[in-house]
């Protein structure tokens, strides 16, 4: 944004009115998330999980009429999204390793179905609703859902994981791979605290029956196969890719036979970087096409092509990005969401596909805000396959954000012809928030060094003083799968800092989003330009904010802090190594240190694709080693960690303080144990909401 557009935008926001009341942080902890949302077997009802600052619990709502009402009462701890029984009296759910069944109804207690010391994961029940697939230990087992003994049907050395039920549930499919245990024990540490990793092989897709007997392993090859799903009683679909990141296949594969036909293969010089972005292929119900996403054109559309092979027909428009798709139950229609209309917007779209060289797309929803099928990690698609369809393909769930209300849960008529508006099912902000007083965030561009325009949002309080200089923060969102949205964000991690900067802004700081190169939402070249270069242009792009933000002319740019969550908590050490003055201060979440290390552990998918070997690409890994240049740090820094963090280890912010310890910089660490990537618990996000505020507070405030 150029200063002539800044002083419109000063303009617009002069003409809101100051309103009474202000978010804080005993409000941000009571603002609720849904997750894990299905509809019953007659459309009537919809469970879901409501989680509450890390007390996840089962809920049910007539969709026509009433209030969600709680299944169970848990104080604290996560679930996975639950399922129906058949005759849709009985919900199941996993909670601690254990699964449990619940009435539908209001009163009744929740009963364990193992009732063994466990722990049990990725319950899939089979299609007649009879039997219910699980892991334990890494391998496969069935068991009666109704009693019954149970039945292991694999013992192996390897990790079994993603089970998926044939049709007919004779046979199991899952993904595998071999993986070795590492220990890292570091001088600096002390011999007493082990850092475990796992060091893998490539993942492999294997079939077992239901009945028990020999695994077969499915289109075995070097290169690493994923993501199965059935197409019909023997046949799968799977994906391959290369070793080096850059190719990927779609196969049929006859687990009978044993043959295999590629339906789709492409080659991306860069590296295939839909990965982590629900681009998998996913069967029609009748078994006649196989949808998946790719990015050829340079937008993440959607395909389909016959299961059989042939062509595969395009199903939407380029300057569009598709994600979360599924299938309607008669496989005729995809419903998916869509940013046609804006890069952070997002609404709800059908296509019918019925010929899928002439597809007919119609959108569902409209206005200002995000619709999205799927909420959150795992989402509904992953276990339930069904993504928001009903049974009669009548409906379709979703979930709704705006500038106004964090993610709650709605639904609509799929076919656009039967008219009607959204039906909403929950309310998720606590009604002792006054919606007019939250900050509406505005879409803004502004040069990068190489001059291209980085695409950001501006939170500016309505009734800040524009005649006085304010402090200003910049939040830099993690890498891979994100980017700010236009309204509150979508994803229940991210969601929890859009709640914050709301916070932030009521308190008086201007606070800007930019989308750097690497976010989705802008097509595959915006997302791929970080390639051999992390740390680099994406970082200028997040370093053009400041310039930016003195042309706003209300900002004070010595008071400038800049903060992020893992990618982000990466740019923000590069901002305080490269330029260690251009920021007042920053604080790292659970961010990387040094890519070397972390080319291995979690594992080399993500940065390989990126940077490649780091015996091949070293002056790209120096690059994205901060850890390198902490002798730089001239500004305070905060860093906090979870020592369960399964995304970033926690060893990189061990070693990162043990650096800055050497070099006697000012820092503080704050440790969060048992605590994950994204904090979840009461406890925890209530502790760092203060430090976070006080941190800044301290560092950016005007002294009197």
């Amino acid at each position: 944004m150029r200063p002539v557009q800044a002083l419109a935008l000063l303009a617009g926001l002069a003409a809101f009115a100051p309103s009474e009341g202000k978010l804080d942080i005993e409000a941000l902890l009571a603002i609720r998330h849904p997750s894990g949302a299905i509809w019953s077997p007659d459309g009537s009802r919809v469970a879901f999980l409501w989680d509450r600052a890390g007390a996840q619990n089962l809920y049910v709502v007539d969709r026509v009429s009433g209030w969600p009402e709680p299944l169970t009462d848990y104080p604290s701890g996560l679930m996975s999204e639950p399922f129906w029984s058949l005759d849709g009296k009985a919900l199941y759910f996993e909670r601690e390793g254990e699964l449990w069944s619940v009435m539908a109804q209001k009163g009744s207690a929740p009963k364990a179905v193992f009732g063994t010391v466990g722990p049990e994961t990725e319950a899939r029940p089979s299609p007649d609703g009879t039997q219910v697939a699980f892991l334990r230990l890494g391998d496969v087992w069935v068991k009666n859902l109704e009693g019954g003994r149970e039945r292991r049907l694999t013992v192996t050395l390897v990790t079994e994981s993603g089970l998926s039920w044939s049709p007919d549930g004779k046979r199991l499919a899952f993904g595998f791979t071999r993986a070795t245990p590492r220990e890292d024990v570091q001088p600096f540490v002390g011999e007493k605290i082990a850092f475990r990793r796992l060091e893998q092989e490539p993942a492999e897709v294997g079939v077992v029956s239901a009945s028990g007997g020999e695994v077969v392993s499915v289109a075995s090859s070097p290169q690493s196969e994923e993501s199965p799903r059935w197409i019909d009683h023997t046949r799968i679909v799977l994906e391959r890719f290369a070793s080096d990141y850059r190719s990927r296949e779609i196969l049929a594969a006859d687990v009978v036979t044993g043959a295999v036909e590629t339906l789709h293969r492409e080659h991306d010089e860069k590296w295939w970087s839909l990965s982590y972005l629900g681009a998998e292929p996913r069967p029609s119900p009748d078994g006649k096409w196989v949808a998946f996403l790719s990015d050829r054109s340079g937008w993440d559309s959607l395909y389909v092509v016959s299961s059989s092979g042939g062509t595969a027909h395009k199903i939407t428009e380029d300057g569009e990005d598709v994600r979360r798709y599924s299938w309607s139950p008669e496989g005729s229609r995809l419903a998916f969401d869509t940013n046609r209309s804006h890069p952070g917007q997002r609404h709800l779209a059908v296509a019918d596909v019925s010929d899928p060289a002439r597809p007919k797309v119609s959108i569902l929803t409209e206005g200002r805000g995000t619709n999205t099928q799927g909420t959150g990690a795992g989402g509904f698609v992953l276990i339930h396959e069904k993504g928001g369809w009903s049974s009669d393909g009548q409906r379709l769930l979703f979930q709704h954000t705006d500038l106004g209300r964090p993610a709650d849960l709605h639904w609509i008529e799929a076919d656009k012809t039967n008219g009607g508006a959204p039906h909403e099912l929950t309310q998720s902000l606590p009604p002792t928030v006054d919606r007019s007083r939250l900050v509406e965030p505005q879409l803004v561009h502004y040069p990068s060094t190489d001059g291209r325009e980085v695409p950001a949002y501006l939170f500016v309080p309505p009734d800040l003083d524009l005649s006085r200089k304010h402090p200003a923060v910049v939040w830099i969102h993690g890498d891979g799968i994100a980017q700010n949205y236009d309204g509150w964000h979508v994803r229940r991690d991210y969601a929890v800092y859009y709640g914050f900067h709301q916070y932030l802004a009521q308190q008086g700081y201007v606070v800007l989003a930019p989308d750097y190169r690497g976010s989705v939402g802008y097509g595959r070249e915006w997302r791929v330009a970080p390639y051999r270069d992390l740390g680099g242009l994406d970082y200028e792009d997040v370093a053009a904010g400041v310039p930016y933000l003195e042309s706003l002319l209300y900002v004070d740019t010595h008071r400038v802090g800049v903060w992020g969550l893992s990618y982000g908590g990466f740019l923000t050490l590069q901002a305080l190594t490269r330029d260690p003055e251009l920021f007042r201060c920053g604080i790292d979440v659970a961010g990387v240190q040094d890519f070397r290390d972390w080319f291995r552990d979690p594992g080399g998918n993500w940065v390989g694709g990126r940077l490649g070997d780091p015996r091949e690409n070293p002056a790209a890994y120096l690059q994205a080693a901060p850890i390198e240049r902490v002798d730089r740090i001239a500004r305070p820094l905060l860093v906090l960690h979870g020592t369960a963090d399964v995304n970033v280890p926690f060893l990189e912010s061990v070693k990162l303080v043990d650096e800055l310890t050497k070099k006697g910089k000012d820092f503080d660490f704050v440790v969060y144990p048992g605590e994950f990537h994204y904090f979840h618990r009461e406890h925890v996000l209530r502790d760092f909401f203060r430090r976070v505020k006080d941190f800044f507070d301290r560092n950016l405030r005007e002294r009197s």
